[in-house]
């Protein structure tokens, strides 16, 4: 489910906005004519639209920059009002869509919200008894994963844990050192681990790389992380193609996570709907939610229903939540609300 209380600032803004979406595509030696081209007719449908020019300028001036070859690979979704830009992402959230621009008196952020509920936050764990490569990204179904940051994380000794050391230690001292040391090592990493879940509130932890680091640093983990945790044999860090097998497992389980966030809130809806707690189509859900009695919104996955922003706008200024669901409902839009339908719709 995504939180849409971060969107608060862009609804806070007062209209008219324009709402481009540009679409991420491969680099090219002639990107910035590209972006140029497509941007003149994005902001030609704008200015037809009714779009003033000040909203044009503060759109020209974040999407003709100096590293245009960026803008043509990431892709873009920015919102603009007269006083300047309200939003800016630098990715592509309508994958494979095309461009589009939007001009009325609310953002149209139904596709920013709908990419926003499939991505996975994730802390990755790539252990070997020394320690490990800790990144935290975010996946989805559709896009690769971002890499946020990335830490390498080992224990404070630095003895040798694969052969034994000169001296007249037994074999069975030897083995017991270096098992010290390599719990000593997955104990720093799950620590480090447990400050960034502690911090950021991951959707998952995956733990990744050889057997004997796996094992060691999972049973160091926190029951917090614990809760969170997933496993993947494929790939690492050795070569390319490891690291492709590894982000592919990666979007696998993102994929996965997604799927069952979306079993879950179709089962919700369907409770909900027994108990007189949501609506279904586009008249009943905005009228809840311009009422404010909307806590969840929930989408179809793929298509935007008609007047999706104006209740987007609603539901984020109610504070509701969103999320996606994959059943068949009025209008490709529905609603949990607050209390029962028949309070939430009376005239």
């Amino acid at each position: 489910m995504m939180n849409l209380e971060n969107l608060r600032t862009v609804y806070d803004n007062q209209g008219p906005f324009a709402t481009v979406y540009l679409e991420g595509r491969s680099p090219a030696a002639d990107a910035e004519k590209q972006v140029r081209l497509r941007w003149d007719e994005l902001r030609e449908n704008l200015a037809n639209a009714g779009a003033a020019d000040e909203i044009l300028r503060h759109l020209d001036g974040t999407l003709i920059v100096e590293d245009i070859t960026e803008v043509q690979t990431d892709g873009r979704t920015v919102v603009a009002n007269a006083a300047g830009v309200v939003l800016d992402e630098h990715w592509d959230v309508a994958l494979g869509t095309g461009d589009a621009a939007h001009y009325g008196e609310v953002p149209e952020l139904g596709a920013f919200v709908r990419e926003g509920c499939r991505l996975v936050d994730m802390v990755l764990v790539i252990a070997n008894q020394e320690g490990a490569t800790i990144r935290e990204l975010r996946a989805s179904p559709q896009h690769e994963a971002k890499q946020q940051d990335e830490s390498l994380i080992s224990g404070d000794n630095d003895e040798d844990i694969h052969a034994p050391r000169q001296g007249a230690l037994s074999h069975n001292q030897i083995r017991r050192r270096a098992d010290e040391i390599v719990k000593d090592n997955a104990r720093a990493v799950a620590d480090h681990v447990d400050e960034i879940v502690r911090a950021r509130e991951p959707d998952l932890v995956v733990v990744a790389g050889e057997v004997q680091g796996r094992t060691a640093v999972k049973a160091e983990l926190s029951t917090r992380v614990t809760e969170l945790l997933e496993e993947t044999d494929q790939g690492g860090t050795d070569d390319d193609a490891a690291e492709e097998a590894l982000y592919d497992a990666l979007k696998s389980l993102a994929s996965d996570r997604v799927q069952a966030k979306q079993t879950e809130h179709t089962e919700n809806l369907s409770y909900s709907k027994a108990h007189d707690l949501a609506v279904e189509g586009a008249d009943k859900v905005s009228q809840a939610a311009q009422r404010g009695a909307v806590a969840t919104v929930l989408l179809n996955y793929d298509v935007g229903a008609d007047g999706e922003g104006a209740i987007l706008a609603d539901a984020v200024l109610s504070s509701a939540d969103v999320g996606l669901i994959d059943g068949d409902v009025a209008d490709g839009i529905a609603a949990i609300l607050r209390y029962d339908a028949a309070t939430a719709l009376a005239d």
